[in-house]
């Protein structure tokens, strides 16, 4: 057989389709080196309690009540207990820095004394564990049996990307990838925050509509660089989240313009201002600009995001910026930092 996915201790066969099962390890259940068959509607192997049963029923009691089917049309939104706001950083096509976007967004709004947590929706590709600095497996409350966030930085992340090694394919088709979002959104012990930030994976496809029509976002931050390229599917992202009735909080134009590590001096190698006049010619706010400069690439693969490292750098400035902006959309009672 073929292994397939590599998760932390134990390997697992695309055929078998099996994945880790949780348990009692030093008082703390974690993932063991044993493996359990994959069912579609449990892909994380997260324990489940059985049913409750109905008082009164017997064999004899004839079938159960059937629930009522929903009306045609959208699924019923389900809000993630323990938070108050939720917003995605999305983008049509992938390269564009959103996921560093995602995390330096994150951190400056928890500097602004907010409560902030970060999940990872892109389960081919999760960025999340490297760029802050994350690994290990997410333990199980004991009661109701819920991943625990990884911590760092004050801010509680979750990401497929603690579940299988950093180089392992995730090999799914796309209702295993589904389901497995759906349980990382409602089964993960968040707490109380006040913000749950999602770093979508790119394009318009299943992920961005489960997330759209399952679960009350306070509005999207669309990502884009300023060539013509990317801009096109930052358009189409616009577009599918207006057709699913979701708050586009504005665009944020990243790698706007390059600047020497050496001279500082800048230059527009992707263009000038393309992201911010389609923001325009959309009736959407522009949220700012993110310069190209090595030090911010460098420090994302060490896991130091540069909100932190360099907290007062032009950089940092950048993201402080845009995380006011969007703060003061979210809570518009809350008066923006004196300069």
């Amino acid at each position: 057989m073929t292994s397939i996915i590599t998760f932390r201790r134990i390997t697992i066969g695309i055929q078998s389709r099996t994945l880790p099962s949780w348990t009692a390890t030093y008082g703390v259940k974690r993932l063991i080196a044993t493996s359990r068959t994959v069912f579609h509607e449990n892909p994380l192997g997260i324990p489940r309690k059985p049913p409750a049963s109905v008082p009164g029923r017997g064999s004899g009691a004839g079938p159960a009540p059937t629930i009522p089917r929903m009306q045609r049309g959208l699924p019923q939104k389900m809000p993630i207990k323990g938070v108050k706001h939720i917003i995605a950083v999305a983008s049509g096509k992938g390269g564009v820095g959103k996921s560093t976007t995602s995390v330096n967004l994150a951190l400056a709004i928890a500097g602004m004394n907010k409560r902030v947590g970060l999940l990872d929706a892109d389960i081919f590709g999760p960025s999340i564990p490297r760029l802050m600095n994350l690994s290990g497996e997410p333990e199980l409350t004991g009661t109701e049996d819920r991943l625990v966030p990884l911590t760092n930085l004050g801010v509680k992340c979750m990401s497929m990307g603690f579940l299988v090694g950093e180089e392992a394919p995730v090999v799914w088709r796309g209702l295993m990838v589904m389901k497995a979002l759906q349980q990382l959104l409602h089964q993960v012990e968040w707490g109380d925050l006040d913000l749950l930030v999602i770093d979508m994976p790119p394009g318009t496809g299943d992920t961005q509509l489960t997330i759209s029509q399952q679960i009350p976002l306070s509005g999207v931050v669309i990502v884009s660089t300023p060539q013509d390229i990317a801009l096109i599917d930052a358009r189409k992202g616009v577009n599918m989240f207006k057709k699913v009735n979701v708050p586009i909080l504005g665009v944020v134009q990243n790698m706007s313009l390059h600047v020497c590590p050496n001279c500082n001096h800048e230059s527009h190698i992707f263009g000038d201002g393309g992201a911010e006049r389609t923001a325009k010619e959309m009736e959407l706010d522009f949220l700012g600009d993110v310069a190209l400069h090595s030090e911010i690439c460098q420090l994302s693969d060490k896991g130091q995001p540069v909100v932190v490292s360099r907290p007062d750098s032009k950089h940092t400035e950048y993201y402080k910026a845009i995380a006011s902006k969007v703060v003061a959309k979210l809570w518009p009672e809350t008066k923006p930092p004196s300069a």
